[in-house]
Order: structure tokens, then sequence, then C-alpha cells
């Protein structure tokens, strides 16, 4: 099933591990703390024991939801690649 991982973590240090383990479960960044990708039940219940592990007493909000593949086909999304607007005089 697709899930959406998504976080909230205060600490660089810490963030960056909880993204790693989220790229080992397979699982792609979509924004900067949100990550897309196919996880059985199991592996859903195993990374987010992994990540609360990792997070131990730190401050942190993880959340992820399975959204099956009806709900996904439905999604809107914007996508608007940046540019250096200070190269342009803008």
């Amino acid at each position: 099933m697709k899930c959406l991982l998504i976080y909230d973590i205060p600490s660089d240090k810490l963030r960056t591990k909880i993204a790693d383990i989220c790229l080992d479960y397979g699982l792609e960044r979509i924004q900067y703390s949100a990550f897309l990708g196919e996880l059985s039940r199991n592996r859903q219940e195993e990374v987010m024991q992994k990540i609360g592990r990792r997070l131990g007493r730190n401050e942190g909000n993880i959340q992820l939801f399975p959204i099956c593949d009806k709900d996904l086909r439905l999604r809107k999304e914007i996508i608007r690649k940046g540019r250096d607007d200070s190269a342009h005089g803008d």
C-alpha cells in the first residue's frame, strides 16, 4: 500500500537521520519533510518503530498515512522548479 510519511523535527542532525531511514525503506522524498512510497503493513510498523527508536526522547512529530490507490490518483499537485532570481535582476 502507498504511504505518506511526514515529519516535523527541529534538530537538523536528527532530521537527516530520519530522512535516511525513509530512503532506506524505499520511500521517495516528495517535499523536504515528506516521503511517499510502497510499504506493507509490516513494513509500516517496522519503519515507525525504527524512527521512534532513533527519535528517542527528542522533540518531533512523525505521521504515517496509508493511502489507497484510488485516493492517490485523485491527488492534485502544483510543482514549480525555482530559479535564482538574483541572476536575472528581478
